[in-house]
């Protein structure tokens, strides 16, 4: 497994994409309301990546071995989707929550993140899970500096997220990322503690936990990409690109939107 260090350039080139990224997702924000389709987004965001920002959208017809290739330029996973799902005409309506992961490629550079929104007015489970998922998030990202491991990451996310009742999609993970959309090393959202890689500066690797309200299981839709809880319950899931630095961590998903904006780095 060779994990790609960036250079100093390198990482001036994804701080770019990451918040290129971010951006699509504080433009979407306001259209994300009761009446509109996922395709209605899809198109609104694709028309900003590729018109305004001028940036590729990176699932577009992407095809990793085994899958045909994607359809669209984001992905929108509705209520018990968890993750890949494909834009559509199904109408948002109010009480849904929606993942939204937008990956932008900049100048042969990739950046890559998702938000949860809530349609319209959630329900207090699904707002706890939604909360509890962006905290499990911030469990992982605290764990970033140099000298601790890829398994102390997923410890701490696995541990906050089911001390809060709720299951970690285990088929799913995080995943280095720079020049190429996926490279190594693989970022489980479970683990042991000071157990497989050894963070070191300058790698850069997404963490994403998939969080269920019910059991852990999952099932492939018949699309080939969306996967879904096998018990239909929510699912939630958020994400954010980081770079281990000689102290710790820095965000390179960040935008004037992003929620703990002031929490960056450290």
């Amino acid at each position: 497994m060779t994990i790609s260090i960036k250079s100093s350039s390198e990482i001036n080139a994804m701080r770019i994409s990451g918040a290129l990224a971010s951006e699509v997702l504080d433009f979407i924000t306001p259209h994300v309301k009761p009446g509109v389709t996922t395709d209605h987004l899809n198109k609104l965001c694709h028309d900003f990546m590729v018109n305004e920002q001028k940036t590729v959208p990176a699932p577009l017809n992407y095809c990793p071995p085994g899958y045909k290739p994607f359809p669209k330029s984001i992905c929108t996973s509705v209520n018990h989707q968890i993750c890949h799902g494909i834009p559509s005409d199904k109408i948002l309506k109010s009480g849904d929550i929606i993942n939204i992961d937008i990956t932008v490629i900049k100048d042969g550079f990739h950046g890559d993140t998702s938000r949860m929104f809530f349609v319209g007015s959630p329900s207090i489970a699904a707002r706890r899970l939604v909360d509890t998922t962006y905290e499990a998030l911030w469990c992982g990202i605290r764990e970033v500096e140099p000298g601790k491991t890829l398994g102390d990451i997923g410890y701490a996310i696995q541990k906050f997220t089911e001390s809060e009742g709720f299951s970690i999609v285990k088929e799913f993970c995080g995943h280095g990322i720079g020049k190429n959309f996926h490279e190594p090393p693989q970022v489980l959202h479970y683990g042991t503690p000071k157990t497989g890689q050894i963070l070191i500066p300058g790698m850069t690797f997404t963490i994403e936990p998939m969080v269920n309200a019910g059991k852990p299981n999952v099932r492939e839709l018949s699309d080939g990409w969306t996967i879904v809880t096998k018990d239909k319950s929510l699912s939630a899931q958020w994400e954010h690109t980081i770079l281990v630095t000689e102290t710790g961590y820095e965000i390179l998903t960040v935008s004037e939107g992003s929620p703990d904006f002031n929490k960056q780095s450290k």
